[in-house]
């Protein structure tokens, strides 16, 4: 039995679970971990023993060479196509993706099912499978973890007093391409100076300037798989409020990822990142979560946040991001991708974290 086969039986099994007939997916993310598609338009169906995918036929060469289950191409909307198997196969309750389905389309979905078939809503069935990857996956990841810091390395190697934000994430980028990935993870992050005290900052036409922080957020896609790295550096010779404030921070980040292992909790992870900034002063300054699981997206459960009792297993991977943002002065985030193992944790990201002078 193939992976993609492993999972859709896993899907299969969870059905009776929450008392449904069949799961429609709709998360494209979701579609590819369970078909292996990649494309723009896809629906994906599946019931106790087997697993029909919808597409339209702009997909259809490549769908009927790849996709291992039942394959429809659809000339018209994929819901009526999927309407139509529920009716053939008289399936009466079909779950659905609360988070993926918007009003408009759940009531067009509902119009257009037989009589007796109902919708409900099922969250989280592919979701709680992904959170743990196999050992192909965590390939992949590795991968794409090593591209990024490649293309960073290359990078910063570039970075001169003057250069643009957007000009360093231009590089970035297309650095990532050149050494594989198909595209970013996300949108760049590229902050100077003061502008690094906004955490989800914009590149911008600010210019590098002497005593400037900088960070850079960035992550891979590369082969649909996510990698997240933030690191920081330094135009000059950094006074000592700013190393102190990195100190901190890069404290909070060991500390958390020392944390990390099975049976732990996602909030004690968290908790522990706090604990640190806590005793330096710096927890008002902490305005996010310590981190995030990836994978086939750059933002994936658990999160590792004060409220998630989300238990680690070995398989997991997350990101570890502690961070202290000081208006007017800048901010400072310290992040690597990794791996929960059986007896603790891996760090995948091979940057070091030694603060850059530039």
């Amino acid at each position: 039995m193939t992976e993609l086969e492993q999972r859709r039986r896993a899907v299969q099994t969870a059905l009776a679970g929450h008392k449904v007939d069949a799961l429609l997916v709709s998360s494209l993310a979701n579609v590819r971990y369970l078909t292996g598609y990649a494309g723009s338009n896809g629906l994906a169906l599946v019931t106790p023993f087997e697993t029909h995918f919808f597409t339209d036929p702009r997909y259809a060469l490549e769908a009927s060479q790849s996709i291992t289950c039942k394959l429809h191409i659809a000339k018209g909307p994929l819901q009526e196509a999927v309407a139509g198997i529920v009716k053939r196969k008289k399936l009466k309750k079909i779950g659905f993706e609360p988070a993926w389905l918007n009003l408009e389309q759940h009531q067009k979905l509902k119009d257009l099912l037989p009589l007796g078939a109902s919708l409900q809503p099922v969250p989280g069935v592919v979701e709680n499978l992904r959170m743990t990857k196999s050992p192909e996956e965590i390939d992949q990841i590795r991968k794409s973890v090593r591209v990024n810091s490649e293309a960073y390395a290359r990078t910063l190697r570039r970075v001169r007093l003057g250069m643009r934000e957007r000009d360093i994430a231009a590089e970035l980028d297309y650095q990532m391409r050149l050494h594989g990935a198909e595209k970013p993870a996300f949108d760049t992050i590229v902050a100077a100076g003061a502008h690094s005290a906004l955490p989800h900052a914009h590149p911008t036409g600010q210019r590098l300037e002497e005593n400037d922080l900088l960070l850079i957020d960035m992550g891979a896609c590369l082969d649909g798989y996510m990698s997240d790295m933030t690191r920081m550096a330094f135009l000059g010779i950094p006074t000592k409020r700013v190393r102190t404030l990195y100190d901190a921070v890069l404290e909070a980040q060991m500390t958390a990822i020392e944390a990390v292992r099975p049976g732990v909790t996602a909030a004690r992870v968290d908790g522990a990142a706090r604990e640190v900034l806590k005793r330096h002063g710096l927890d008002r300054q902490f305005v996010h979560s310590t981190g995030h699981g990836l994978g086939l997206e750059i933002h994936e459960g658990p999160r590792i946040g004060k409220k998630d009792k989300t238990v680690l297993r070995a398989g997991m991977v997350i990101t570890i991001e502690p961070g202290a943002y000081i208006d007017r002065l800048g901010g400072v985030r310290i992040e690597d991708t990794v791996l929960v193992t059986a007896n603790g944790c891996e760090v995948l990201t091979p940057t070091t974290k030694e603060f850059v002078h530039l």
